[in-house]
């Protein structure tokens, strides 16, 4: 199943996708949906029976799939090719970092900053909690999680640089999107290999294969709920291909009026332009 967040005229709500549009789930969005155990139930109900409230995709403005989760966790230095090729070793844990929801946003709004001058592109899939998970198993992690979908994870290059730890460069309000859909399990397998595309105007800059993750979906799950608790509609994003702007020589940073396209095949595409000022100190 492919599920959205949606506004149709004034209101906001789940849906899940169907030929040409949307059938309308009793919920404001995705967090909310997810927070009811029998999700799935009513997803594949509402797919199967079809919906006198039917929305035309062309009368939707895709939002956030969830905007309200608990955590926003982030791993870095998770793709094999990208570590080998610049000389390191293969992680024997994963490198994370947390965000705020505030982070997030839609996937085609427009991304402003009045505070960097180094703005770059991490293009990720991203994973979102369906259950409860603590302590879990790779296989309970697996049986866990209630989708997929697409994240860049926009970086201040220069406020990530200040101190060792990467924070600060990556917690930006407004700066992640997310989207556009949320695409289940049983659609789509990461460890079978899905690509993780990333352009800046057209001109790709990324484009990676998940099958070349050192740790995979439920592996991060499973090592997160180690130590901390995961719930419904959480949001993890496994990392990021080569290709990213600071790798690149000389480093390329993203210019005001530059449009930043994310695409997972099989779930969708971001399309984020971006509205900067550079510091006048800088």
């Amino acid at each position: 199943m492919k599920l959205a967040s949606i506004q149709y005229k004034t209101q906001r709500m789940a849906a899940v996708a169907v030929d040409g549009g949307f059938a309308p789930l009793n919920a404001q969005n995705l967090s909310e949906l997810l927070d009811n155990e029998q999700w799935q139930d009513l997803a594949r109900k509402a797919l199967a029976s079809g919906s006198a409230e039917f929305i035309a995709t062309a009368d939707a403005t895709i939002l956030n799939p969830v905007p309200a989760p608990n955590k926003v966790i982030c791993c870095g230095l998770n793709y094999s090719e990208h570590i080998l090729e610049m000389g390191r070793e293969l992680p024997e844990y994963p490198t994370l970092f947390a965000k705020f929801a505030d982070t997030l946003t839609d996937p085609n709004a427009e991304i402003t900053s009045e505070n960097s001058e180094s703005v770059d592109w991490e293009a990720e899939l991203a994973v979102v909690v369906g259950s409860t998970l603590r302590h879990a198993s790779e296989d309970e992690a697996l049986a866990a999680i209630a989708g997929y979908t697409v994240a860049n994870d926009v970086s201040m290059r220069d406020w990530q640089r200040r101190t060792l730890q990467w924070f600060q460069g990556k917690a930006f309000d407004g700066t992640t999107p997310l989207g556009p859909y949320l695409v289940t399990p049983d659609e789509i397998d990461p460890v079978a290999g899905v690509e993780v595309i990333c352009k800046v105007n057209g001109e790709e800059v990324q484009r990676g294969n998940t099958r070349t993750l050192v740790f995979s979906a439920a592996a991060l799950l499973s090592y997160i709920s180690s130590f901390t608790t995961l719930r419904a509609g959480d949001v993890v994003l496994t990392g990021t291909p080569g290709g990213v702007g600071m790798g690149m020589t000389p480093p390329r940073f993203l210019q005001s009026g530059d449009v930043l396209s994310t695409e997972v095949p099989g779930i969708g595409e971001l399309s984020n332009k971006f509205t900067l000022r550079i510091p006048a100190d800088a």
